[in-house]
């Protein structure tokens, strides 16, 4: 990962710091291989990252990180004060969306927080010329497909979640959701 990745993905951290209170329980589903969240935020309970693409499973002080894809991946079923998908929404087909929403809500406890960061389709333009100036790795840059902001509303609503904020950052190429499970 280069100087440019790791300062976009301190970025996307910053957002969802707030809502990541010490002792909270956190899921992070699309972890890397570095476990990056749980490094940045000191003070989370027992947290698990998944990541289809993680090697082996590695630990960061109390927090798991384990190959696999979320829900199946996780070790059991306690549930979550906060999950959070940093750039992953944009990696995860247009089938596969409805049912990853539900599964959140599952696994998130009563008050429990979605904390979702996704692009806009016009990044994935910003990416490409960065990554062929070399000045980013572009982690599975090739997995995007333009997928639209705007409906992440709708599919996680639909799931029993409610949008508490919507915020674009990064210049306005990226947006940060946060979803409550009543």
């Amino acid at each position: 990962m280069k100087a440019v990745d790791r300062m976009l993905q301190r970025w996307r951290i910053g957002m969802v710091r707030p809502y990541l209170p010490p002792g909270s329980r956190v899921c992070d589903i699309g972890c890397a291989a570095g476990g990056t969240l749980y490094r940045a935020i000191p003070g989370l309970a027992d947290g698990v990252g998944l990541d289809p693409d993680l090697a082996a499973p590695a630990e960061v002080g109390t927090n798991r990180l384990l190959p696999g894809l979320f829900p199946q991946g996780l070790p059991d079923d306690r549930p979550f004060d906060a999950i959070t998908m940093l750039a992953v929404l944009e990696h995860v087909p247009a089938d596969a969306q409805a049912p990853l929403a539900a599964a959140c809500a599952h696994h998130l406890k009563p008050g429990g927080r979605l904390l979702i960061t996704v692009p806009a389709p016009a990044v994935d333009h910003v990416l490409t010329a960065l990554r062929a100036l070399r000045l980013i790795d572009g982690m599975n840059l090739e997995q995007h497909y333009g997928y639209d902001v705007a409906q992440t509303p709708a599919i996680f609503g639909a799931a029993g979640l409610t949008l508490e904020k919507s915020k674009r950052f990064q210049l306005g190429l990226n947006n940060l959701f946060v979803f409550r499970k009543p």
